[in-house]
């Protein structure tokens, strides 16, 4: 019999438990002591840690963003983002950076992180050492209002919306940056009420117009498509599944399914799956929905499988006391 020594023992448990590192569940509390809330696809609570930032922000999306072991999460009310690094089945934080102005959407992207404010848009290079702490572009928006919805990442752009019926873009440098003023894509409708979520996929951005019932798809600086979202009202936050667009829709509490394909979108579930509140976010990762929705002064985590036919069941939910904001998924890691 084969005897091993305490360091291989070691080596092998540490093996073991990063192999059995599972799928995780992130949102967070958004109270004045901002924390992060880490549940397994079951929801349940598996983590509860601190952003060393404020919460407080609302009438957003992509309050999360992970890429990797990397998750970020803003600090609306301190005016900074929170870092994290993935440790096993949780995380570990590592540091606050302080934004241009009050973040409301954050998303990775060519080795960058890039912060949505309320008046700037950001990017931060991502080196061996973390995510600086400077940025090496800042964009002021076109409304700069306070109205800030959500950001994303398009082939040498970002796209953002602001409330104040605003889509825009700002160009990249070849690394990343953001090196362009912002300017509005053409052919927005001319009924458009509150752009509010986004989800990005190659040259497509898919944008809700929410208090105009409708979702809108941007190529190339254009509004090619608008699709009106039936019988539920005001589609908010979206998320992308192959074939598959889901809206989280409030105040019908409701998620919509769409057949997305070339520059078509075609609503095919008005009711794919019911919420017990107002959904404020939305996301996708292997095969799991996660959403965030709210209720007086309650939020909910449901989490849904997806199946090959867009199909939605439920896997776990559960009730978190307060506004909680953002989701993720995020797959296991090894």
């Amino acid at each position: 019999m084969r005897i091993l020594n305490a360091k291989t023992v070691v080596l092998l448990a540490a093996a073991a438990a990063a192999a059995q590192a599972q799928t995780l569940v992130v949102t967070a509390s958004n109270a004045t002591s901002n924390q992060l809330l880490v549940y397994n696809t079951n929801a349940s609570l598996v983590q509860t840690i601190s952003t060393q930032g404020v919460g407080g922000v609302s009438g957003n999306a992509g309050g999360i963003a992970t890429s990797g072991k990397q998750l970020a999460v803003v600090n609306f009310g301190s005016n900074s983002v929170a870092l994290f690094e993935r440790a096993g089945d949780g995380y570990q934080f590592s540091k606050n950076i302080l934004a241009a102005s009050s973040p409301v959407s954050v998303t990775y992207g060519n080795n960058h992180l890039y912060i949505l404010g309320t008046t700037a848009v950001e990017s931060h290079g991502i080196f061996s050492t973390g995510v600086s702490a400077s940025p090496d572009g800042v964009s002021p928006l076109l409304i700069a209002d306070g109205s800030a919805a959500q950001v994303g990442v398009l082939p040498g752009q970002l796209i953002l919306t602001e409330k104040t019926n605003a889509i825009e873009t700002v160009n990249l440098s070849a690394d990343g940056a953001v090196i362009a003023p912002a300017s509005m894509v053409a052919n927005i409708p001319s009924n458009v009420n509150t752009p509010f979520g986004l989800v990005t996929r190659g040259n497509d951005a898919y944008v809700t117009i929410a208090h105009a019932n409708e979702i809108s798809l941007v190529r190339n600086d254009d509004v090619l498509t608008v699709t009106g979202s039936g019988t539920q009202m005001a589609p908010c936050w979206l998320a992308l599944d192959g074939a598959f667009l889901f809206s989280s829709n409030s105040p019908s509490m409701s998620i919509s399914r769409y057949a997305v394909y070339g520059a078509e979108i075609v609503q095919d579930a008005a009711v794919a799956a019911t919420l017990n509140g107002d959904p404020t976010d939305i996301a996708y990762a292997n095969r799991l929905i996660a959403v965030i929705d709210g209720s007086g002064a309650l939020s909910h985590l449901s989490v849904f499988n997806v199946d090959e036919d867009g199909n939605l069941t439920l896997k776990g939910s559960t009730t978190i006391s307060g506004a909680a904001n953002g989701a993720a998924v995020v797959p296991a890691q090894n």
